[in-house]
């Protein structure tokens, strides 16, 4: 497949060798998942995406089983009260990725009759839609071609491609070019090279240990080629939870998820011990629309 710019880094990462090898490595070692399957449709592919953020597989699984089946529509899920998707998120984390699908839900049922429509920039107009999940939805779902930059695909092609061992935090516009000269013409070539390198670095490319005797481009790797070079960057420290104004949320928003109406402020007073941060985690939920205050201090989940 040709090029569109030209590869200065790595000359042996010619992307023909790339396309064929990684693509051929997916069709042996592909895990099966739910939203890979052809029966999940868009609607399945865009609710895994939002649920796949800063978020394992193996917590996703469950609560996208249980998604799927109250709401196997987008148009199900828009009938009900947007805290409704809150509740169900469950212990995912970053809950306010249930209420955007949720907006999506709805701007899908109300622009598109209820189907989530192909066109990227359809995708792109939804809100809480990015760049990335109209990429990943209209190439997974849709077999268009599109370059698909998630946190994996990133780190595969910073180590394969340029020959350092994490990609910048934020995506570059090299980055970006980088992806578009990577991608195959073909349209189906395009889509599979998307899903097999994304998959390549969950699965074998990771961010500590990664595995190079399994890596089916370990021969081109910029990076295994130059001694695996330390990272020059700044430290990348991990991100931590106990005692954050994250935990402190997540325990709040745990007490009106098991709650059938609303609460009282004596109930989210139980749950964290330190007042002030306790305000504060409670006022950034009420904020980003997650909670809504109700008259004598009695709290609820959105319902509208």
């Amino acid at each position: 497949m040709p090029m569109t710019e030209k590869n200065t880094t790595n000359p042996k990462a010619e992307p023909a060798v790339l396309h064929e090898s990684v693509i051929g490595w997916f069709g042996e070692h592909a895990r099966d998942l739910p939203w890979r399957r052809p029966e999940a449709g868009a609607w399945g592919v865009m609710v895994s995406e939002f649920m796949l953020q800063q978020t394992p597989v193996s917590r996703v699984l469950p609560v996208y089983e249980q998604w799927l089946a109250r709401w196997p529509r987008p148009s199900d899920l828009a009938a009900e009260a947007p805290g409704e998707a809150v509740r169900a998120w469950g212990r995912l984390g970053y809950p306010r990725r249930a209420l955007r699908l949720h907006g999506a839900a709805l701007a899908i049922t109300e622009r598109h009759g209820g189907d989530v429509p192909a066109d990227h920039g359809q995708l792109l107009a939804l809100p809480g839609i990015g760049e990335y999940t109209a990429a990943a939805v209209a190439s997974f779902a849709y077999g268009q071609r599109h370059a698909v930059l998630d946190t994996n695909v990133r780190r595969v092609f910073a180590r394969a491609v340029t020959g350092v061992q994490y990609p910048p935090t934020a995506t570059t516009a090299a980055e970006r070019r980088l992806a578009r000269a990577l991608l195959p013409e073909d349209e189906t070539t395009a889509a599979r090279w998307a899903a097999a390198s994304m998959e390549l670095g969950a699965l074998v490319c990771t961010a500590k240990n990664e595995t190079c005797l399994r890596c089916p481009i370990a021969a081109q790797c910029a990076w295994r080629l130059a001694g695996k070079p330390a990272h020059e960057g700044p430290a990348r420290r991990g991100q931590t939870y106990a005692g954050t104004d994250r935990q402190v949320r997540g325990r709040l928003l745990a007490v009106l998820r098991d709650a059938t109406g609303a609460v009282p402020q004596s109930a989210l007073d139980a749950v964290w011990h330190e007042p002030v941060q306790r305000a504060r985690a409670l006022d950034g939920l009420v904020a980003d629309g997650l909670v809504e205050p109700l008259e004598d201090s009695f709290y609820r989940l959105p319902q509208s």
